[in-house]
């Protein structure tokens, strides 16, 4: 049951990923365009440690081990970096919007 959890929770992080990545090239504004891509690798963390979890939990070898434990410990260096910048670019996103109105 936790494998499926776990399952679908992974593809759903792929669709975030994606749709960020889209959003990120169709906007014509740098700073959103940073934040955007911010976003999607928060969502490329979050699916690093939630596929090491996942390979963790069916498979019980010594190399899966250690593979996934890179996966989880990357992924959480990968997660906290992109929501560091999420969070300083996501400051200016409204100064942004106002300065570039139409």
């Amino acid at each position: 049951m936790v494998n499926i959890i776990l399952a679908l929770l992974v593809v759903i992080t792929v669709v975030f990923y994606l749709y960020f990545k889209t959003k990120q090239f169709r906007t014509n504004l740098p700073i959103r365009k940073k934040w955007y891509a911010g976003r999607a690798g928060v969502s490329l963390g979050v699916l690093l440690v939630l596929f090491g979890i996942n390979q963790i939990i069916l498979y019980h070898t010594v190399l899966t081990y250690v593979i996934c434990a890179i996966l989880i410990v990357f992924g959480f260096f990968v997660f906290i970096s992109y929501s560091k910048r999420v969070r300083h670019y996501g400051q200016y996103i409204a100064e942004e919007e106002k300065l570039n109105k139409k």
